[in-house]
């Protein structure tokens, strides 16, 4: 059984589930219109499973909060991050990559 969600839905499910400061506002904003953006590229519905997203998905609030988890030297900028995962910008500074 699936259910349609829009984006207050989404919010709601990560309120829910406890995580609702695993990504910021506009950081949640983000991965629903990423979501939906793989929805309508692949065909195929993605089923809500807040605690799957949190662990697949991470925000960092710049390049710098990045770099005290990975190299600095491997990953310089958002186009070497982007050799090797997904990487979703914010209307901010932060970002949030699909861990790798």
């Amino acid at each position: 059984m699936k259910q349609t969600i829009n984006e207050s839905d989404f919010r709601t499910a990560f309120a829910r589930m406890d995580r609702a400061d695993q990504f910021s506002y506009d950081g949640l904003t983000s991965l629903f219109d990423y979501l939906e953006e793989m929805e309508e590229e692949t065909g195929e519905q993605i089923e809500l499973d807040v605690i799957a997203l949190c662990c697949e998905y991470t925000e960092y609030e710049n390049l710098e909060a990045f770099w005290a988890d990975y190299d600095k030297d491997e990953y310089p900028d958002f186009d070497a991050i982007r050799d090797v995962t997904t990487v979703i910008e914010n209307s901010t500074e932060s970002f949030i990559i699909q861990q790798f």
